[in-house]
């Protein structure tokens, strides 16, 4: 993680915290960095972390021991950094689910040392289709 900001240029940042998708224009100042075309404070803090520490919720699918449901989807119940994304995913495909989970049930736990657990996201073992 880098703890100061250091921008070579202007960079252009969609932000994504609401549906309004303001495109924020951050560059270094003498000051630290300056954002411009955002139309609220979440915005600043969205470009800053992103910029800094990018975040990202992970979404996919882990095997099971199960016929019925051979695998079953399963996603962060937070973000993690986006530099353990491919550590996560590797370590995800290592995974079997072995007991018959419902939607909410904790299915990993603390996934590679970053404090978010993963969490199922179907009720496909519950009730198989």
């Amino acid at each position: 993680m880098r703890d100061t900001i250091q921008l070579t240029g202007p960079r252009e940042i969609v932000c994504i915290v609401c549906p309004n998708g303001c495109r924020i224009r951050c560059e270094q100042t003498p000051d630290g960095v300056s954002c411009t075309g955002q139309k609220c404070r979440r915005g600043v803090d969205y470009a800053i972390t992103e910029l800094t520490r990018p975040l990202r919720s992970l979404t996919t699918s882990v095997k099971t021991a199960f016929a019925d449901a051979p695998v079953v989807s399963v996603r962060t119940d937070g973000e993690i950094e986006k530099s353990k994304l491919q550590a996560a995913v590797r370590a995800l495909g290592g995974v079997t689910v072995r007991r018959r989970v419902k939607i909410g049930d904790v299915v990993v736990k603390n996934l590679c040392g970053t404090g978010v657990d993963v969490i199922c996201t179907s009720d496909r073992l519950v009730h198989p289709y």
